[in-house]
């Protein structure tokens, strides 16, 4: 094992881990190199269970015990130890949640494979804001979605606050990210899915409506976070689905709908 005592937030070797909090600037940089970042014990567990490779680890000294054995696993992964103060400069918030780690992206999972077995998929359009990207695949890893697409504009999967909301799960269910958009929804329709957009169209059916019909391929299509639907993907999907809402509330967020809508949609078999 090879540890290595951080003096300088300026250190060159941790660069992976520099300036965490700017969203933009993140997202550029992590699948430009390759990278994602892994926060907490218990999330970069699940990251290694995955398969998933470290690029290397970042800790205060007092979790070097509890990861002990995960060390012992990879013992030519460098392992980075700091004060609290000074991981605090390099990432630019207080690591509270035990260690972190930089990990290699794995190689994304070609379409047609993650379509062969799969009955129930869901699919983000331009869903901007990680914690619901995060929120969704948990409900979806939790509630029998077998994968989950997401549109070019959509938010990271794996970026850290996807990662962490989803409490790793974005690890465990497969998923994809179409090049086009939402052209792209074509290739589920040539596959046998029907597709169903999650919106308050005249003409959508009541969630409990299409549960009814039990179709054996589905894939629900949930919209960005305020706009909606977009109307070329209203266009191109085979129908609507809403869930009815009482006491004079309009609609749920994107989450908690899709939490609502994989359970009620679970093949009935």
């Amino acid at each position: 094992m090879t540890f290595h005592y951080l003096e300088s937030a300026n250190d060159p070797r941790v660069t992976d881990y520099t300036t965490l909090t700017d969203v933009h600037l993140r997202k550029l940089r992590e699948p430009r190199e390759g990278m994602y970042i892994a926060e907490s014990s218990k999330v970069l567990r699940r990251a290694l269970a995955a398969g998933h490779q470290p690029r290397s680890f970042f800790l205060a000294e007092k979790w070097l015990e509890d990861l002990d054995d995960v060390f012992k696993a990879h013992p030519d992964v460098p392992v980075f130890i700091g004060k609290a103060s000074l991981l605090e400069e390099i990432t630019g918030f207080h690591l509270h949640r035990g260690a972190m780690a930089a990990m290699h992206r794995p190689a994304p999972v070609p379409l047609k494979d993650l379509l062969v077995n799969a009955r129930r998929i869901a699919v983000l359009e331009d869903i901007v804001d990680h914690t619901n990207v995060g929120a969704i695949f948990r409900s979806a890893a939790a509630l029998g979605v077998d994968a989950v697409l997401v549109s070019p504009r959509c938010g990271d999967p794996l970026y850290r606050r996807s990662v962490r909301v989803s409490m790793g799960t974005v690890f465990q269910i497969p998923w994809a990210r179409l090049e086009s958009w939402p052209a792209g929804l074509a290739s589920l329709q040539e596959q046998g899915f029907t597709v169903a957009a999650m919106e308050l169209t005249d003409d959508a059916l009541n969630l409990d409506e299409l549960a009814a019909k039990n179709y054996p391929k589905l894939a629900l299509v949930l919209g960005t976070e305020g706009a909606g639907m977009s109307e070329e993907t209203l266009a191109a999907v085979d129908l609507a689905v809403k869930i009815p809402m009482r006491a004079g509330v309009d609609s749920l967020n994107v989450a908690a709908a899709s939490a609502v809508a994989f359970w009620e949609l679970r093949p009935q078999d």
